[in-house]
């Protein structure tokens, strides 16, 4: 067949056209990454526990279930999920319900959580999850879950050591009981877990402990420029923060204080890292005057020994219409914070719940609200993730069970909502989520 040199021109343009359209097509419905959830099937803790997972489209937020999921989470109550660097095992955390049924396990007997463990997870290609080996902690009643920057270690936060012999061996005087840190490393080519013993404790039988205790009712703990921190206490009591000093090359986890550096706060929910500095917060009336607030963040820097230092200006305000934060996230650019509050529930209902956005400023760190924040959520959000791309946040949500979803302004810190929707339900009350970086 022979062309003019019109029809010729014409072909090209067409052929062009089409390749311009193809190129086009791809960057606009790619995959930025995945979003995984954890949750129950029902609406209690003791149901069993369940992992959901998500496309999540780049150009949009939109989300989109990954064939297959959602899968069992391997026990009852997931409440914390991890993934390992390179994204090739995924760990959650079953946090286990007592024998009425609630996750409010602490001691033994009828309190202590049964059905707990870690379930580890293999993360196919296109995101799909298949169940591997299933570990236990050394300690009792696990609810708290981190994994290093290295991707090698992972480590637990028992409610309840073993021993309280162990307690006064590690922390010094006679503490009646005391929590612990379960440490294992991890094989990066199977993933399986193993535990990293105590070098610096011996129990009466002249072995080394298999965990490191920390003071007696633990909060959340955080590994943070080099240390691992606990958070403890009680309304009573007051909460305190205990270091270990971390070893990147073994996992190992040594005492850098000898007692707990006390906050001065009562009513601590969270200890979050993000931005090079330690967020403690607190569901406690602040005591900035006018500012009405029910609770507040108590920002501080790491110092030597593992010493929390406060920033200039202390304590900041929550959003006054807000309560009970629980989680906190720092955006990748560093520039703005938030916080996921998931109020107080009443028959059925979250009031409080929502989440508080600030400015961080980049001098002093100080903190200052975001103009037209409270950002919206659904009820009771467990978590904050950022996408991959930078351009969205998300949170779960255990009374809604869904997922809400929200546009990052990049020049005012704003929430805005998703352009299609902002809410997608996953399958029973969400407990935790966390994001996959992978590409496809």
């Amino acid at each position: 067949m022979k062309f003019t040199k019109f029809g010729k021109a014409l072909l090209l343009s067409a052929l062009s056209a089409a390749a311009v359209l193809s190129v086009t097509s791809c960057v606009e419905s790619y995959t930025v990454g995945y979003l995984y959830v954890t949750g129950t099937v029902t609406a209690q803790p003791g149901g069993n526990g369940i992992v959901s997972g998500f496309r999540i489209d780049h150009n949009t937020g939109r989300l989109v279930s990954i064939n297959g999921l959602p899968v069992s989470s391997g026990g009852a109550n997931p409440v914390r999920a991890v993934l390992t660097t390179g994204s090739r095992f995924l760990y959650v955390l079953n946090q286990g319900v007592n024998s009425l049924g609630n996750a409010d396990c602490f001691g033994t007997g009828a309190n202590q959580c049964q059905n707990s463990n870690i379930q580890e997870f293999a993360v196919g290609g296109n995101g799909i999850l298949t169940p591997q080996e299933t570990f236990f902690t050394q300690g009792l009643n696990p609810f708290r879950l981190v994994v290093d920057g290295s991707g090698n270690f992972l480590y637990v936060l028992d409610h309840d050591s073993p021993s309280s012999a162990a307690c006064s061996l590690a922390l010094g005087g006679t503490p009646s009981s005391c929590g612990d840190i379960t440490a294992f490393q991890i094989n990066q080519t199977t993933g399986r877990l193993t535990i990293v013993v105590n070098a610096q404790v011996t129990a009466a039988n002249g072995a080394p402990l298999p965990y490191f205790p920390v003071p007696a009712n633990p909060i959340d703990f955080n590994l943070a420029s080099g240390f691992m921190l606990a958070l403890s206490g009680t309304p009573s009591t007051g909460d305190v923060v205990f270091p270990y000093s971390y070893n990147l090359a073994n996992g190992q986890l040594t005492i850098s204080q000898n007692s707990p550096q006390v906050l001065g706060v009562s009513q601590a929910t969270a200890l979050s890292y993000g931005g090079g500095y330690i967020y403690v917060l607190d569901n406690e009336a602040t005591d900035v005057p006018g500012s009405g607030a029910t609770s507040q963040i108590l920002p501080f820097s790491v110092g030597a020994g593992g010493t929390l230092q406060a920033l200039t200006g202390g304590a900041v305000p929550d959003d006054p219409t807000l309560s009970n934060p629980i989680v906190l996230l720092v955006e990748s650019k560093g520039k703005f914070l938030y916080v996921a509050n998931q109020g107080n529930n009443t028959q059925g209902t979250n009031p409080g719940s929502g989440i508080s956005g600030y400015v961080i400023d980049p001098t002093t760190h100080q903190l200052s609200f975001i103009a037209g924040e409270p950002f919206g959520s659904g009820a009771a959000p467990q978590c904050l993730v950022e996408d991959p791309s930078d351009q969205f946040i998300y949170s779960a949500d255990f009374t809604d069970s869904a997922i809400t979803g929200r546009v990052v302004d990049p020049n005012s810190g704003v929430l805005n909502n998703l352009r299609v929707t902002s809410t997608f339900p996953v399958q029973g009350p969400a407990t935790w989520c966390l994001i996959d970086g992978r590409t496809i």
